[in-house]
């Protein structure tokens, strides 16, 4: 599984013009799930969420993590980071896990999450979503589980 995670001030996901999720100060991630992954990989993604480092201490270095910033945790599932681009101009979603997989190891990834965590929002399954976020920093990583 994979995450690209942006530090965001605010962020919010729409579906058909209606809010489905938002958080104030925290992670907007956006997930991925490949072929091959499992619960194993989701829980490992899942603790890297919660405590990379990416927030700034009282000297301004990145030493804190999402509960130690008390932030927000906006889980949005995107089938396109499974993609391979290496060849050609046109992406390859061979190596993307099959949709009824995805679908249920992100409900997986977002159930523990709201399990270990109290601030966790999220979009919806392979809709076509609307996300809107202001990125604090810059600050973008991209995680694997």
């Amino acid at each position: 599984m994979k995450a690209l995670i942006q530090r965001v001030r605010r962020a919010s996901v729409e579906v058909d013009e209606r809010e489905v999720g938002a958080i104030g100060p925290g992670l907007l991630a956006l997930v991925g799930v490949e072929k091959g992954d499992d619960e194993a990989a989701a829980d490992r993604l899942l603790h890297k969420l919660l405590h990379y480092r990416v927030f700034a201490d009282a000297d301004g270095k990145m030493n804190r993590n999402l509960q130690q910033a008390e932030g927000g945790l906006l889980l949005v599932s995107q089938f396109t980071l499974a993609a391979d681009t290496r060849k050609g101009l046109r992406p390859s979603f061979s190596s993307a896990a099959p949709p009824a997989e995805g679908e249920r190891l992100f409900h997986y990834l977002l159930d523990r999450a709201r399990a270990a965590w109290p601030q966790v929002a999220s979009g919806e399954f392979a809709a076509d979503m609307q996300v809107a976020l202001v990125n604090d920093g810059p600050v973008t990583f991209l995680l694997e589980g």
